[in-house]
């Protein structure tokens, strides 16, 4: 090469002789060196090597053949410095130097591994090293990050065409080494263009946006230890592994070589290799052989419909090539197109023959009718010609119009069977070939479905074309004449003795797909290459028995090329029926005796088949070689379709390197004759040397099959039972598998076995992916830089001895996606990289756990459930990787889950749910069984609707597809069956299982981890004293503030006290101080002289946001009444407002309504008053009168004049004042008592923290009947002496903009809001151009935890309307107290943490890194402590103060608490009020909030110059009502709800509720479209048990609207929870996921002094059960009893009821059947206004009694005290949802359950149905304990009573003996009304048994319950 340059020559030795002093490292000198290489090589040099590509014959003097694939950079090397002993070095051959001036055809012998190796880690070096590649010695340029010498045979591969591989390489970037003139080495520049300046625009640019788009995720899983595509090498050893010895590595295998020249097998003195390219050959072809036929096409009858000679192909590819170079403007190295149809072989051919003439690229496109695909690909090539025929543009047009598509842009179509032919004038007059690199770019689908081109130059189709022709030539045919060995070769390669042959033309018959990959190979470019005949016929034509076998004996076929598919059904035919092949046309008997070779085009060798193919149809059919004819050949359609192996003739075998007998392998154990070896280590290959007994030599080229052992498969151990003939002897035995080779890998090839998770070089006898690297083979993707550098470069590791640090092998190789072995040294291939699913098991042997995984292939699981379970149509199965490890999937295709109609036209076909159900399990058996596996879930679907891929031309199941959908959820699956007893290990166990987290057990385990921490309390800033702005007097003075008013009246008397903004945003009449004293008069003396109220009294006051209602509610005040606010009814939620109003009235005996004009008029309309007339008559309730307060008589004196003063009795504690009534989302209330010192209070608290003073007026706008809105609208004004404005809500929801218009005109500092508020606002755009720069705290009240999107969005809508960021604030508001904690003022954005979720659900706050911890939960804070609070947290269970890094219950002390609430005696609630810490202050009284939350300590720099400031913030996490406990870890609804909404696309937003009802997790999921729910089911529970680790147990759907959602759109999901429980609530389907459902629950005991339950799951399968903590402890409140028999699921099958929409009876919609012996309530007894009925729980109502019967003018009897008047509600007790004594329940379930009254309430059964141990008397509720009770069945006139647990006579049986008639039918749809047929006498008692466990009792505890009699 460069020997021929002195100056060259000169630098180099000056650089050897540096590296030899040492002076540079082995990196720069190869640095150093490659930069000299690339300035010397010039244009001479480039003619000089232009000329050398051809497969070269060694002269004899050469040592040893060409080399394969390691490419060389070099000239010659100095000798190695160091002489190794040649035991060391058995590969390497003595120096040599070529100073001949020309640059050597080859190098000296290429090394061995074992010479890479030492000269790699040794620092030796020898000349041996230089490998040169198969057509010659080229210099190239070697591609960064690849600092080896030598960096191999497909380096260059993607520098210049348009691939811009690596654009720093080209010409014409800075910096980059100009492009060297030579073409690259073998597969290594496979798209080098060194001579293209046309099209840099495409060069460059092609690779900069890195296509992933396109090319799909990596398919090879980058597991723990180390991810290919990152190059970071794999893990270190330990010390304890070396000590053991190294870790053997089988070494890549030594490429064999092509032992003689090819040549044309028409002219022998032809050689092949001087032809560059197919384009060449051709043109031979036509000159030499113009009048043979070149391609024969058959129709499917196997009539021929075209045929063509040799002359006629040429000359219609010149015309095409014609055409292309004189029309299209397409520079060399452009893609063109082709799109034909199979049927058009000749065309395509023609179309492809004529681009590699021109010098364009082709992209052959197969898919003609999916447009997508064709747009994509001529996108992606930028192609803008395509050829195509007559017909297919036709029917394009067609389809185009049809479906309304455009032609795709920028595409010229040509059709080229109207070209004809070029004939040209002269001889000469052909131009001259230049073509480039590449040659076509053949797409094909990845696993994942992605499209993806791989790229193929013509040099790779000559190297491939080369490899077939000599197999096909070395095939031996016939018996030998003569006693010569017909094996020997002269000195030329050519067999001495051959046989005399026919004809040297092959005619090859085939019906695989002539545009792509083995089809394309065999059927187009090497019938060119090799003058051979095509014979191609449509893939159907082996159905028709007889057929193929006629046209084989026709054609008289010398080479098949088939799949296994068609072979078996020609095969299968002839067995059913020989005489039909056998006389398929008379007078020609079938007769095979013409074929050499039968190619089957496969992954995976089926040896069972060969032997029905050679015995029962290939020798019946007088081929007396059958089975020497079967040849799988192993392509790699994903990779280009190249052939890498297949068996063949051609020896050689010996120099891979590898032992390749057993045999051979034992014996050189127990005896190593090294002496008889040659010193280079190889035999020679004329079959000198070593060789072994003729008849191992001949079972050498055999088709070797193996007897693996199963076991020994799933630790990718190969494990060899039997060979050969024994092999086939015992395919039989249990637990073995037998596995066939294709053969040695192709000649040049070389291979290794490299495990595909670490890239490390697997041990001999492992599974590994097999990693090729030929000249034959591609360099890559089209315009995937990433996929190409990790699957076409990819570079193993290997241990090398002494060293734990794997070394990366300077080799690279293509990631052929196949695991297999290497035995004997052939390829055995056991399946897809993907098609291997993994699963971890665990053990503890000798008291250690050990872990590890266990491997099966798809395919053996396949045949598996094909051979043993019956009516399966089709099969596949994957893993999913959740929860960190890799669950099986299943999926089933059968004709039993299809519900096309059975008649057309008929009805569709029901589900047999119970068949598929047994399906399902059946399936799960036999691969436990059989395997092993323990099957995560088994999906069913109807035949041929799983996603398919073309695999070697036929369409299977794509598992990778399969997955892609099952993670979409978008599987048309109808029925799914779960497993997760056996599958799922992951599962997390809390510290104290059955105790919880609050248990003294898990609370010790956090605080030994917590060591040292501080106690969690907040600081208090006491402020006894509040200064007046205005007056400097301290407010302290007032005790109300009614007396505080009146100062201001005497004060400010002209000042503007109130102003309403009306809807237009105009301000009204204003009310000065004086008029305000004057209304507030007017309206008390109207109410106390025409209502007669009196001191005491309750008024409820509804009135729209008015000036109206302040006045009233003063008037209230003055007057001593009790104000109850309500907001006015919403006549289109009657049915939740109406008994919610009627039992205010009745429960606080209302006296009177006071109402402005607005609701008045609302309360006449008839709908509304009858409505409530009707209800009221129901309920036995009188209605009290209304009056309207809008205009009393005007009164000219204030209230002191008129005597209207506070009475001193009226301003004591414990005096009711104010009532405010919150409404959960779940429409239950809970009412709160204030006295005037609370609300002086709440005025002090909230001036103070949010430094409000008299200078800028009061906003009042929404909820103004409660809480901060109430404060804001009726007190602030007062407190601060300051004008309050008024916006009615109703003006803000039809016009946003007047709130912020209001706030910015009156600069207005601080302001209240809602989230939904604001939601609305945004919505519609408002405030964005108002000036809100003033505006310095915006309060958004959240009573639970923050949304965290809230503050983003708010700050960028208001962004442009200068809204300060820190002004936006939450405000954590509860119902007890509504600030608790505020941002207000603290002049920073919120602070945000993400919580580990593991940690949480322990207890513990763990921050961390959310880019290390994906699925961490993101929290904002609630602020500081305001002025007067305190906080502390508390461990809710032993009521001690938690430590800094737990969480525990929000405990506030402060003045604004709500005095009680109201009405309520029950002891419960005053303990909420009365909380202590056992290890704090014990004088300070706390009340309990109920919600869970910790205090975080932050630091910020704004102090005054930015000095930093500590700061103490809550964090509010949710209410423990919203938690619930499976073994003993916590987790909150909300988290898991957000979680299931975000996994479907099919789901509601915001449609998810989940609760636990009996032990069982419950999610009940809100969809939009019922189609396919089945395959929705494993998304939502692998979400949750991904990020959550936990397994529910039913999943139950309903349809979009049947979700109930309350006003507000939020969730009532204690309405949804017992809706599900009593079969109310509408499901469309429901599916248990855990075996066993609701059957297998049973009680467990407790430890004395915990009284209360616990459900365990029964595990049968060993796998660890939901196990529910205590119920004491969490709201995971037990109802085993009443549930058991809630038969959800009988059986553990997977309960579906996936129900047709329309026409169902009433009861078939119906989720779950009620208790045994319960009957459905009827629906038509009861109007809807019946007050419960909204909130899910039934009363019986007769005629004579009532809740309120005992209400006639007094009170309930317990609740009576002392005479003074306290009202309590019956719907505020126990509802459905409560359970009274229930610590923590849906509520702290005092009056209201108001703990945590955000609504989960997870109780779906009244306190009087739960279980529990036997009591003399049910005690009364009281402080930790519960009341446990049994309902018995009493004769109807009796009084119902409760009694113990303990005399056994229950009518709710645990085990659900009775009733086993139609409720026990197992698997299929339940009927809701199964005891439908009892009598008439048994239907009422069942009614009163439902009655009495709807009933809501008030919350009193047992004894006051007596109502049902």
């Amino acid at each position: 090469m460069a020997d021929s340059n002195a100056e060259l020559q000169a630098k180099l030795r000056e650089l050897d002789h540096e590296l030899e002093e040492g002076d540079i490292t082995q990196k720069g000198y190869e640095k150093r060196r490659t930069l000299l290489l690339s300035q010397f090589v010039g244009a001479e040099q480039q003619e000089l090597l232009q000329g050398q590509l051809r497969l070269a014959n060694p002269s004899p003097d050469e040592s040893g053949s060409r080399s394969a694939s390691l490419a060389a950079l070099s000239g010659p090397r100095q000798p190695p410095t160091l002489e190794l002993p040649q035991d060391d070095a058995p590969y390497s051959a003595p120096p040599r130097n070529h100073d001949n001036g020309g640059s050597p055809q080859y190098m000296a012998y290429p090394p061995s591994q074992v010479g890479r190796f030492q000269q790699k880690q040794l620092g030796l070096r020898t000349t041996s090293l230089e490998r040169r590649a198969s057509y010659g010695s080229e210099t190239f340029i070697p591609r960064p990050g690849t600092p080896e010498t030598y960096p191999y045979s497909r380096d260059g591969t993607m520098v210049g065409s348009n691939f811009a591989f690596n654009p720093d390489t080209q010409g014409g970037f800075d910096g980059g080494y100009a492009s060297p003139g030579a073409e690259g080495v073998s597969r290594q520049s496979t798209i080098l263009e060194a001579h293209q300046g046309y099209f840099s625009d495409f060069t460059g640019q092609q690779m900069d946006d890195n296509r992933d788009s396109y090319g799909g995720p990596n398919r090879y899983s980058s597991g723990d230890a180390f991810s290919p595509t990152a190059a970071i090498p794999p893990p270190m050893m330990t010390q304890g592994d070396l000590l053991g010895g190294i870790i053997e590595s089988m070494l890549p295998l030594e490429p064999r070589d092509l032992p003689f020249d090819v040549y044309d097998p028409h002219n022998p003195n032809i050689l092949m290799s001087k032809f560059d390219n197919i384009g060449a050959v051709l043109r031979h072809r036509g000159r030499v052989q113009p009048r043979q036929p070149a391609f024969w096409v058959l129709d499917s009858k196997g009539k021929e419909t075209a045929s063509i000679t040799w002359e006629k192909v040429t000359s219609r590819a010149e015309k095409v090539a014609k055409v292309i170079r004189d029309k299209s403007n397409l520079y060399r190295g452009d893609r063109v197109a082709l799109v034909y149809r199979d049927t058009e072989i000749i065309e395509f051919a023609v179309a492809l023959l004529g681009c590699f003439i021109a010098g364009v690229v082709a992209v052959p496109i197969n898919s003609v009718d999916d447009y997508q695909k064709l747009n994509l690909l001529l996108t992606t090539t930028q192609a803008h010609l395509a050829l195509t025929t007559d017909n297919n543009l036709k029917a394009f047009h067609r389809d185009i119009s049809q479906n309304r598509l455009k032609w795709p842009s920028g595409v010229e179509w040509w059709k080229t069977n109207e070209f004809g032919s070029h004939h040209p004038k002269k001889h000469d007059d052909t131009p001259p070939l230049q073509v480039p690199e590449v040659a076509y770019i053949e797409f094909s689908r990845a696993p994942t479905g992605d499209l993806r081109g791989v790229v193929l130059s013509h040099r790779t189709i000559m190297h491939q074309m080369a490899c077939i022709s000599a197999v096909i030539t070395t095939i031996p045919v016939g018996g030998s004449s003569d006693t010569f060995n017909t094996s020997l070769r002269d000195k030329n390669g050519n067999f001495i003795a051959s046989p005399p042959r026919s004809s040297p033309t092959e005619v090859i018959l085939s019906y695989l797909d002539p545009r792509e990959s083995a089809g394309l190979i065999l059927g187009v470019l090497y019938a060119v290459y090799g003058g051979h005949t095509t014979v191609w016929m449509e893939a159907q034509t082996v159905e028709t028995p007889g057929l193929y076998a006629h046209l084989i004996t026709k054609y008289k076929t010398t080479i098949m090329v088939a799949d296994y598919p068609g072979l078996k059904r020609a095969a299968y035919n002839y067995q059913t029926d020989p005489m039909a092949t056998r006389n398929f046309k008379k007078n020609l008997d079938p007769n095979f005796s013409s074929v050499k070779l039968c190619l089957i085009d496969t992954l995976t060798v089926d040896t069972e088949f060969h032997e029905i193919l050679g015995d029962r149809w290939l020798r019946p059919m007088r081929n007396p070689r059958a089975n020497e004819l079967i040849a799988p050949m192993l392509c790699l359609p994903e990779h280009g379709g190249m052939i890498v192996s297949v068996r063949d003739w051609l020896g050689g075998e010996e120099r891979m390197g590898c032992p390749l007998s057993m045999e051979e392998e034992e014996q050189n154990d127990e005896d190593e004759k090294a002496e008889d070896a040659p010193i280079n280590g190889y035999s020679s290959l004329i079959g000198g040397g070593i060789t072994k007994k003729t008849n191992q030599k001949k079972s050498r080229t055999e088709l070797t099959e193996i007897l693996l052992d199963k076991e020994a498969l799933k630790m990718n151990e190969i494990v060899v039972v039997a060979m050969g003939e024994e092999a086939r002897k015992r395919a039989n035995e249990p637990g073995t598998m037998k596995v066939g080779a294709f053969g040695y890998p192709i000649p040049d090839a070389t291979l290794a076995v490299v495990d595909p998770e670490t890239s490390l070089l697997c041990s001999p006898y492992t599974v590994g992916e097999i990693w090729i690297d030929s000249p034959s083979l591609s360099g890559g993707f089209w315009q995937l830089q990433k996929h190409t550098e990790t699957i076409f470069h990819a570079r193993p590791y290997r241990f090398v001895e002494g060293s734990p640090t794997p070394q990366l092998l300077e080799l690279e190789f293509l990631r052929t996606g196949l695991l297999g072995c290497i035995v004997e040294g052939k390829i055995f291939v056991l399946g897809l990289y993907e098609d291997r699913i993994r699963q971890r098991v665990e053990w503890v042997e000798h008291g250690v756990f050990e872990a590890e995984h266990r491997y099966f292939f798809v395919q053996h699981l396949v045949t598996s459930i094909m051979k043993t379970v019956p009516k399966i149509y089709d099969c596949s199965a994957f893993d999913a990787h959740v929860n960190g490890e890799y669950l099986p999937i299943i999926l089933i295709e059968t004709q039993a889950a299809s519900t096309a109609p059975t008649n057309p036209g008929g009805p569709p076909r029901q589900l047999d749910i119970p068949f598929l159900d047994s399906l399902s399990e059946r399936c799960m058996e036999v691969l436990y069984q059989e395997h092993h596996l323990r099957v995560y879930c088994v999906m069913i679907t109807a035949p041929n609707t799983l996603p398919r891929v073309i695999k070697n031309g036929r369409r299977e199941v794509g598992n990778m597809l399969c997955r892609k959908e099952f993670d979409n959820g978008s599987l048309p699956c109808v029925h799914v069956k779960f497993g997760v007893e056996r599958a799922v290990q992951n599962i997390a166990l809390g510290d104290d299982p059955a105790g919880g987290i609050w248990s003294p057990q898990a609370s010790m385990a956090r605080q030994n981890y917590l060591l040292l921490q501080d106690k969690q309390y907040s600081g208090v800033d006491h402020r006894e004293v509040v200064i007046d702005d205005r007056t400097s007097t301290p407010l302290n003075q007032f005790s109300n503030i009614h007396d505080l008013m009146q100062w201001r009246v005497s004060r400010q008397t002209e000042e503007l006290a109130y102003c309403t903004i009306d809807g237009r945003g105009k301000e009204g009449k204003g009310v000065n101080w004086k008029k305000f004293d004057q209304k507030v008069a007017a309206v008390a003396i109207y109410m106390k002289n025409k209502v007669k109220i009196t001191a005491g009294d309750h008024v409820l006051l509804m009135y729209t946001h008015s000036e109206e209602f302040v006045f009233a509610i003063h008037a209230c005040f003055v007057l001593g009444a009790i104000a109850i606010p309500m907001a006015p009814i919403d006549q289109n939620r009657l049915n939740e407002d109406a008994p919610a109003l009627l039992h205010i009235i009745s429960d606080f005996k209302v006296k009177a309504i006071v109402v402005n004009t607005d609701v008045d008029h609302l309360l006449k309309i008839k709908q509304v008053s009858q409505h409530l007339k009707q209800s009221a008559v129901i309920l036995k309730v009188n209605l009290p009168n209304i009056y309207n307060t809008t205009k009393p008589t005007k009164q000219s004196s204030g209230c002191r004049d008129l005597g209207l003063t506070i009475k001193p009795a009226w301003v004591q504690a414990g005096y009711p004042v104010l009532v405010w009534t919150f409404w959960t989302p779940d429409q239950r209330r809970i009412a709160v008592q204030l006295g005037h010192s609370t609300i002086m209070a709440l005025g002090k608290i909230q001036k103070e923290t949010c430094q409000m003073t008299s200078t800028r007026p009061v906003l009042g706008c929404v909820r103004s009947t409660i809480g901060l809105g109430f404060i804001h609208t009726c007190i602030m004004g007062i407190f601060l002496a300051a004008p309050t404005y008024l916006v009615s809500p109703v003006d803000f929801a039809q016009n946003p903009n007047i709130l912020f218009q209001t706030l910015s005109r009156y600069k207005i500092k601080d302001a209240y809001a809602t989230s939904q508020m604001l939601d609305h606002a945004m919505a519609h755009g408002a405030g964005k151009t108002m000036a809100m720069h003033e505006l310095k705290n915006l309060m958004i009240a959240t009573d639970t935890r923050p949304r965290v999107d809230v503050y983003q969005r708010v700050r960028m809508h208001f962004a442009p309307a200068s809204l300060d960021r820190t002004a936006i604030n939450t405000v954590y508001s509860h119902v007890l107290n509504p600030m608790i904690a505020s941002r207000s003022y603290m002049c920073i954005e919120p602070i945000e943490l993400h919580l580990e979720m593991n940690a949480l659900r322990r207890g513990l706050i763990m921050p961390v890194d959310p880019d290390t911890e994906p699925h961490a939960l993101f929290v904002q804070d609630s602020g500081m402590v305001p002025v007067s609070t305190q906080i502390s947290i508390v461990n809710p269970e032993t009521n001690t103060l938690s430590l800094v890094g737990e969480y525990g219950e929000i405990w506030v002390q402060s003045e604004a608490n709500a005095h009680s609430f109201y009405g309520s005696k029950e002891r419960l609630d005053a303990e909420r009020f009365n909380g202590r810490t056992v290890d704090g202050d014990p004088n300070v009284r706390y009340v309990r909030t109920g919600d869970l939350g910790f205090l975080h300590n932050v630091t910020r720099p704004i102090g005054p110059g930015g000095a930093p400031v500590d700061m103490q913030v809550l964090f509010v996490l949710g209410s423990i009502g919203d938690t619930f406990e499976v073994n003993g870890l916590n987790h909150f609804s909300m988290d898991i709800e957000s979680s299931v909404e975000r996994c479907h696309r099919n789901i509601v937003p915001g449609g998810c509720a989940v609760f636990q009802a009996g032990g069982l997790v419950v999610v009940v999921v809100e969809i939009f479209r019922r189609n396919f729910l089945a395959s929705m089911v494993p998304v939502v529970v692998n979400a949750i048990l991904n990020e959550h680790q936990l397994v529910i147990d039913i999943v139950a759907f309903v349809i979009k609207g049947d979700f109930h959602r309350s006003r507000l759109g939020e969730k009532q999901r204690g309405k949804i929870l017992a809706g599900w429980v009593t079969r109310k609530m509408r499901t469309i389907a429901q599916y248990s996921i855990r075996d066993g459902g609701m059957d297998n629950i049973y009680e467990s005991a407790e430890p004395p002094g915990r009284p209360s339950t616990s459900t365990f799951r029964h595990s049968t399968s060993g796998g660890p059960g939901s196990m529910k903590g205590s119920v004491r402890a969490s709201s995971t409140l037990g109802m085993t009893a009443a549930m058991n028999n809630l038969q959800l699921q009988t059986g553990g099958g997977s309960m579906v009821q996936e129900l047709p929409s329309q026409h169902q009876p009433r009861q078939m919609s119906l989720g779950a059947p009620l208790p045994h012996g319960v009957s459905e309530m009827p629906g038509e007894r009861y109007p809807e206004s019946i007050p419960e009925l909204g909130t899910g729980s039934i009363q019986e109502m007769h005629a004579d009694d009532t809740p309120t019967e005992q209400e006639n003018s007094e009170f309930l009897p317990h609740l009576q005290d002392g005479g003074g008047p306290a009202h309590y509600s019956s719907v505020d007790a126990a509802s459905v949802f409560d359970s009274p004594g229930d610590q923590y329940g849906s509520g702290f379930v005092a009056n209201h359950g108001q703990y945590g009254a955000s609504g989960l309430s997870t109780v779906p059964l009244p306190s009087v149905l739960r279980p529990g141990p036997p009591a003399e008397q049910a005690p009364q509720p009281q402080y930790g304990m519960k009341p446990y009770l049994n309902y018995q069945e009493q004769q109807p006139s009796q009084p119902l009573q409760y009694h113990g647990v303990d005399d056994g006579s229950s009518n709710w049986p645990l085990g659900g003996e009775e009733h086993e008639g139609p409720q026990q039918q197992r698997g299929g749809l339940r009927v809701a009304n199964a005891s439908r047929d009892s009598t008439d006498s048994e239907a009422e008692t069942e009614w009163k048994q439902e009655a009495a466990m709807m009933m809501n009792f008030a919350g009193s505890g047992p004894g006051s319950i007596g109502r049902l009699n």
